[in-house]
């Protein structure tokens, strides 16, 4: 809400405009590669759930690939149609939203139809790639505000169905509060307590893409300031509102499904009986059987390894709606789950592209006005390009690595994430500061200097921990060493070969964010003592 605030008060200043003009030229410049830096590590991690949502799923890809044409239909129809009809396409969107889940059940059935829409994870990244650069490119009427009113609806009427199926059925929450992977040798991630769950929980408390995002684009939608502490405040509760579902959702399930779900083929194997042998030596009860016919009931091939957290947060959130609505409709609360994932996943995605492409712009302009302008077609092709390749390269490299992308994309998504929040809230206690407002820079020095500790802390844990699970150079190391001793297949040593490089790539650009984000610190710090000497000369000149 704070970065909000300034925006608006800066006629839509990006977050990175206003970091190069608030704070010192270094500061300023570091803050706007920084950012932009982080916006690619965010998106890339967004497409990955998706694609891990998708994979080999004919029902779930048909249907989201269906909101694309739809979204576009609306556009239409409230620009050149039916032009302030807003209610008349909104119902027609929704209809149209809730027949593509229908008409998913129907091609997955179709033997005939159904080769069509079942992919690989690789063959769904690259959809993915090109959509997110048509996206960024056309017109924003035609497929991104569409695409964003619509899943505003459906995840506000996903969410408050679901927090009611929850009031009704009081379901009981099977995970256990505390299991043995409180030491950090979980699946899913490695690491301690402290400091990686507070990188993992951004969106309801503190989250550098919302920050980023609530400036430069959504101050261009605000017609009046008193409209600020419901979008801004109210945003985030709804935020903190939707983990609390999520979290319902997936504990709601047994331990053993969740866990065969969510662990990737590189911590428990690729075949069935491996999986369960191994979920089972957790002390955690479930049979191939089981997960079979879970699989069956959602109406998908098989839902082991599916990580990401999309596919294993739709299997509770279908349950829970089962339970409460029909349990004969599984398979399509499923798929309706999927489809309320995908659609604000790849509306993040869409629009995180875009203001990727206005930052590159803004950097770019630096060397020529003209490569700034983002109403010029040339520039908008050539910056959007550079951006979906940025992400989209992350985005391959956590496709085809046998651990998910979870060891490598998702602990750099987290450290990401809360270094743009710190960097907007160094922003933000610029601005308090030499707007005279010291006395309440408390409120944003509070929050960051703590952000400062954890993404610190845990950047340093990435980078030079010798667990192999958590340090990015150690892994690096460890992968050369089988390359060297011949312990490789032939087949997977390419894939190997991109991992070392990617991990040394994630080393590097996380110590490059800390160097930046502690940059800024200490512009922040010029700024507050500079500030405070020239008070302290008014009172002796006075």
């Amino acid at each position: 809400m704070t970065v909000l605030f300034f925006s608006v008060r800066r006629n839509g200043k990006s977050l990175g405009q206003m970091a190069k003009e608030e704070l010192g030229v270094l500061a300023g410049i570091a803050s706007l590669i920084g950012t932009f830096m982080i916006m690619i590590i965010l998106i890339a991690v967004l497409g990955l759930i998706v694609v891990n949502a998708m994979k080999h799923s004919p029902w779930a890809t048909s249907t989201v690939a269906a909101t694309i044409p739809i979204a576009m239909i609306v556009g239409f129809y409230m620009r050149f149609i039916r032009p302030g009809r807003i209610l008349e396409a909104t119902l027609l969107g929704v209809f149209l939203l809730l027949m593509a889940v229908y008409a998913g059940s129907i091609i997955d059935q179709s033997e005939t139809i159904r080769v069509y829409f079942d992919h690989s994870g690789l063959f769904l990244a690259w959809a993915i790639i090109i959509y997110g650069f048509s996206a960024a490119v056309l017109p924003i009427w035609m497929l991104l505000a569409p695409r964003d009113y619509l899943s505003t609806f459906v995840k506000l009427g996903t969410v408050i169905f679901l927090a009611i199926a929850i009031a009704i059925l009081q379901p009981e929450i099977k995970m256990p509060a505390i299991t043995q992977f409180v030491d950090g040798s979980g699946p899913i991630f490695g690491g301690g307590i402290f400091p990686f769950v507070f990188i993992t929980i951004a969106c309801g408390a503190i989250s550098g893409f919302h920050a980023l995002i609530s400036s430069g684009t959504t101050p261009k939608l605000i017609d009046n300031e008193k409209h600020i502490p419901m979008i801004g405040y109210g945003g985030m509760l709804l935020e903190s509102f939707v983990a609390i579902m999520a979290m319902v959702a997936a504990c709601v399930l047994e331990p053993g499904v969740f866990f065969a779900i969510n662990s990737p083929i590189g911590i428990v194997g690729s075949e069935a009986h491996e999986v369960i042998t191994k979920i089972n030596s957790w002390g955690f009860a479930v049979t191939v059987e089981q997960m079979n016919q879970l699989a069956d009931d959602v109406g998908e091939k098989t839902l082991f390894a599916r990580t990401g957290g999309a596919p294993s947060l739709a299997v509770g959130m279908a349950t829970i709606f089962a339970n409460a609505f029909g349990k004969h409709l599984l398979a399509m609360w499923y798929h309706f789950a999927i489809m309320f994932e995908a659609v604000f996943i790849l509306t993040t995605l869409d629009a995180g592209t875009r203001v990727g492409r206005f930052m590159l712009q803004d950097i770019l302009s630096n060397f020529h006005p003209k490569l700034g302008q983002t109403s010029w077609l040339p520039s908008t092709i050539m910056t959007s390009g550079i951006v979906v390749s940025c992400w989209g390269y992350f985005l391959y490299i956590g496709v085809i690595d046998p651990n998910g992308g979870v060891n490598i994309l998702w602990p750099l998504f987290g450290i990401a994430n809360q270094m743009l929040a710190a960097i907007a809230l160094s922003v933000g206690t610029a601005i308090l500061i030499k707007s005279g407002k010291i006395r309440f820079a408390w409120i944003t020095a509070i929050p960051l200097a703590w952000l400062l500790i954890v993404t610190s802390s845990a950047s340093y844990q990435k980078v030079f921990s010798e667990d192999v699970r958590i340090g990015f150079l150690s892994a690096a190391r460890v992968m050369t060493e089988k390359i060297n001793l011949g312990n490789l297949p032939t087949k997977d040593l390419n894939v190997t070969e991109k991992l070392i490089f990617n991990l040394k790539l994630d080393a590097g650009i996380t110590i490059f964010l800390v160097i930046i984000l502690w940059v800024v610190i200490f512009d922040v710090f010029r700024i507050a003592i500079q500030s405070r000497t020239q008070r302290g000369k008014k009172v002796t000149n006075v």
